[in-house]
């Protein structure tokens, strides 16, 4: 299972320099200067207290986790499709959804390769959740042989919205996942009921907004001038200052 995340992350660019990326607190720094006070943001749990303590938002989830029937519905809202999941938030009363996702740079604690336990278990309350509808085969996937259930849901739109037409890596196809080592299979991801609001600039965190609703979505770590050259991280090392 995955934990709490680091705050300050570190790589090495390809030609042996140490790299630091400090976008969670960017976005933190973000939600607390340009959000109402009492602005409520839903994430997966791993990152409640750092957007209470250094945000100074209120969040639905955090590493306190006795609650499992919120930290279920927000399973179930990251595993709907949009139409649905909106209703959830909109119930939840939530302003911000923060999502974190390592694909421009290969940085893999992200929500993508933490999804299905967001499916388990919000199954495990809300049983319209199945976590082989978002399998092939018994296979998670993301390229394009994923299944639709998975090409559609809320957490998958969210991560890849408008990564289709990013290059990440040279000689590699717009919409390559460095973290998952394949091109995503559905690039023309479009948001019916959210807008983009920020992102942070090494693409670690975006936010969406549809009057008062407003999405956060953390996405990378790497400046995205950066990042369309070749091996410009080894993704490996992006380990260091890893919370325990």
């Amino acid at each position: 299972a995955y934990s709490s995340p680091s705050i300050v992350l570190a790589a090495r660019g390809a030609h042996g320099n140490r790299v630091i990326f400090d976008d969670y607190r960017e976005a933190y720094f973000w939600l607390r200067q340009n959000t109402p006070q009492d602005a409520k943001v839903m994430s997966w749990w791993d990152y409640g207290y750092q957007i209470t303590a250094m945000g100074n938002r209120t969040v639905i989830v955090d590493n306190n986790t006795w609650n499992n029937t919120h930290i279920a519905t927000v399973g179930r809202a990251m595993s709907s499709y949009e139409d649905e999941a909106i209703e959830i938030i909109r119930s939840l009363d939530v302003d911000y959804v923060l999502v974190v996702f390592g694909g421009v740079t290969g940085y893999s604690s992200d929500d993508i390769n933490k999804f299905l336990w967001m499916v388990r278990i919000g199954g495990g309350v809300f049983p319209v959740i199945k976590e082989p509808d978002y399998l092939v085969n018994g296979e998670y996937r993301v390229d394009k042989g994923a299944a639709p259930k998975m090409l559609n849901c809320l957490m998958y739109k969210l991560c890849y919205y408008r990564f289709g037409e990013m290059m990440t890596e040279y000689g590699k196809p717009p919409g390559y996942d460095r973290a998952r080592g394949v091109e995503i299979g559905n690039k023309d991801v479009k948001l019916e009921h959210l807008e983009e609001a920020f992102t942070t600039s090494n693409w670690i965190i975006l936010r969406k907004d549809n009057a008062s609703f407003q999405w956060c979505l953390s996405l990378g770590i790497v400046d995205l001038a950066l990042a369309t050259n070749q091996n410009f991280l080894e993704t490996e090392l992006l380990t260091l200052f890893q919370a325990t």
